[in-house]
């Protein structure tokens, strides 16, 4: 992938988030416009739902929305800004409860919306884990009422919420899938992949696409097989990527200490990956590590050094780069149905996603 066509993915990703984030700000205004009951808590939530929604990242999801709608018509569409808006929201709702989950003081710079309440209320760890799980609740809520505003025909707004509610389920059993990878034994890559599937590429790819086809007056239902595909192989090579980095990546550029995940005792393709490779002593030590919290950094170093000396960090960047190639050859045949210009968009896009942190 060319240099040139990495920043022409980058581009317009920037476009859909720059045009986004002043949208998404006047939402929030508007919903902290409307009569709320005289309270301290109501607002105070809002508020923080607001923060952590608008301290995004790449916007990928909006940008997928719009692409998807992009596929059928260059024309602007009605009701694909409720349905960005919308998937944004539920990223907020399971970004407050992943930090519940995960026990994470911070998230996106700043503390978790959890970890804020506890500042609030330091004697009473109950009630800020209660106003935490309400706070995550309230964000998915108004996900919900945002599709069935929508200035879009009854029939459209119904399927759109269809499409949301079914994402929305699929990824909570995907947290369910997520906390049952790290007990019994060590997952084999068809049981990580399920739960990159419905953790993250059911709602994060999927949904924006056939919501944006939805909203285009396309037809998802009569592709959905290879919408799917093309989902989980970015999501599988997207967690892959995120899973790499987590143990090889440079601190300076991800933003936080390496071996995270085996630190939180989590089993993800890295970890997975170095075990497979590893024996008698050596695996002990990693067992050891997923099984001591907290490990410290010169573990973490001995365990980076293990996976290198069995081309962990080789093979892993080899199956990123390849699930991102089997992702990008399934859109050759949406050429001839669907806009040349967003079907290359959809063509680069996981190329670019595997390229840019390896």
């Amino acid at each position: 992938m060319t240099v040139q066509t990495s920043a022409g993915v980058r581009e317009r990703l920037a476009g859909h988030r720059e045009r986004f984030d002043a949208l998404f700000a006047e939402y929030f205004t508007a919903v902290g416009g409307q009569a709320l009951p005289r309270s301290s808590f109501v607002p105070e939530a809002l508020d923080l739902v607001r923060d952590m929604s608008l301290r995004g990242g790449k916007r990928l999801r909006v940008a997928l929305v719009h692409e998807a709608a992009r596929l059928v018509t260059d024309e602007a569409v009605a009701g694909a800004d409720a349905a960005a808006i919308s998937i944004e929201l539920l990223q907020t709702h399971g970004l407050i409860h992943d930090d519940i989950i995960d026990d994470s003081p911070v998230r996106r710079g700043a503390p978790s919306v959890y970890y804020a309440y506890r500042e609030r209320f330091p004697e009473r760890p109950q009630t800020a884990l209660g106003l935490a799980v309400l706070a995550g609740d309230l964000a998915a809520f108004l996900s919900v009422r945002v599709l069935l505003d929508a200035p879009v025909p009854a029939p459209l707004r119904q399927a759109m919420a269809a499409v949301h509610a079914s994402a929305a389920a699929d990824t909570v059993i995907g947290q369910f899938l997520d906390l049952e990878r790290d007990f019994g034994p060590v997952p084999g890559r068809e049981a990580l992949d399920t739960v990159s599937e419905y953790k993250t590429a059911r709602y994060s790819l999927l949904a924006p696409l056939r919501l944006g086809l939805l909203a285009a007056g396309g037809d998802p239902d009569a592709h959905g097989e290879e919408l799917a595909r093309y989902a989980r192989l970015v999501g599988v090579s997207g967690q892959m990527r995120d899973d790499y980095l987590d143990l090889f990546g440079d601190a300076a550029l991800i933003g936080k200490p390496a071996g995270s995940d085996l630190r939180s005792g989590r089993r993800s393709y890295a970890v997975c990956a170095v075990l497979a490779a590893a024996s008698g002593g050596e695996r002990e030590l990693v067992e050891e590590a997923l099984d001591a919290p907290g490990c410290p950094p010169e573990t973490v170093a001995r365990v980076q050094d293990i996976a290198r000396r069995h081309g962990v960090d080789e093979h892993l960047r080899a199956e990123i780069r390849r699930g991102a190639k089997s992702a990008s050859t399934v859109t050759a045949s949406w050429r001839g149905r669907w806009r040349d210009d967003a079907v290359e968009f959809f063509e680069r896009l996981p190329l670019w996603g595997a390229q840019r942190a390896l």
